[in-house]
């Protein structure tokens, strides 16, 4: 998530102001998961000190797995709702600017309590999207009118809050992308919806040509411009490579002292302490 907000800002086209961690439900039946109520907690521990990630738990609350496409329909109707922002797909751009401000506005300042001027940044957008979240707005809230200058982006620009457009993205791995070449296993409606209406953000994994998967699909040719490749050069760190899942279990099992790599300590502590991922051995 961190390397694809640094990709995505420096493409000049986005700004992030969040990143959604939704666990899968239950029923989902991979091997080797656990409860959803440890894989909540977990995330939230390990997203604790970011103030643009959140983890939500729509997924997980459902009443059985859901599809991929079904989540990120999920999130960008909740959202809609709850900002009041354009919300367009990725083939369908609004008419109106997705940076800029219009002429002969001057930016009105933010004011606190103490009446000190301060700059809202990414990470209140997204606390007021959480904000109402949390309680599952039905009807649309009035919407706040402000100019937002982002801290995170750097790119020296000013939006209005109403005209931001905003787009949801699936972050996923080369290997996650390899599956959609498998005959049957994913719905070409929703590869469609997912691939045509949202689009992907790629984490490349060296067991994985990302140019190849996408040459051997025809909805991945179809949409290619939909789907954005992160340079390995941004992914230099070791662990970008590996499936961190696998890794995490294995090292866990066999008491490898190098999980403290993959994991915060935070984590580390509650998987001890209900004695999740041991092996047939204990």
């Amino acid at each position: 998530l961190e390397r694809a907000r640094d990709y995505l800002h420096k493409t000049g086209r986005f700004i992030v102001i969040g990143g959604i961690v939704s666990p899968v439900h239950d029923s989902y039946g991979k091997q080797g998961l656990v409860s959803s109520r440890h894989r909540l907690i977990m995330c939230q521990l390990a997203v604790q000190n970011s103030d643009w990630i959140r983890v939500d738990p729509w997924e997980c609350y459902q009443d059985t797995w859901q599809t991929t496409c079904s989540v990120l329909e999920h999130h960008r109707d909740l959202m809609k709702r709850v900002t009041g922002c354009i919300l367009s797909n990725v083939n369908t751009p609004s008419m109106t600017p997705v940076i800029g401000q219009t002429q002969n506005e001057t930016p009105q300042p933010i004011y606190q309590n103490n009446n000190v001027p301060t700059k809202p940044t990414a990470a209140k957008i997204l606390g007021k999207v959480g904000e109402s979240l949390s309680r599952i707005c039905c009807v649309r809230p009035p919407v706040e009118r402000f100019t937002f200058v982002d801290e995170n982006a750097n790119l020296g620009t000013v939006m209005r809050y109403e005209e931001i457009e905003l787009r949801i993205l699936l972050l996923c791995g080369s290997d996650l992308l390899e599956s959609f070449c498998i005959p049957g296993l994913w719905n070409e409606a929703d590869m469609e919806v997912i691939v045509g209406d949202f689009g992907i953000v790629v984490v490349p994994r060296d067991a994985a040509d990302t140019d190849r998967i996408m040459n051997h699909s025809s909805i991945l040719r179809k949409y290619k411009k939909n789907t954005l490749k992160i340079p390995k050069s941004l992914m230099a760190h070791p662990l970008c490579a590996i499936h961190l899942t696998k890794e995490v279990q294995l090292a866990l099992q066999h008491g490898d002292g190098h999980v403290v790599d993959y994991l915060s300590q935070p984590v580390i502590d509650y998987i001890l302490k209900s004695q999740l991922y041991i092996n047939a051995s204990g």
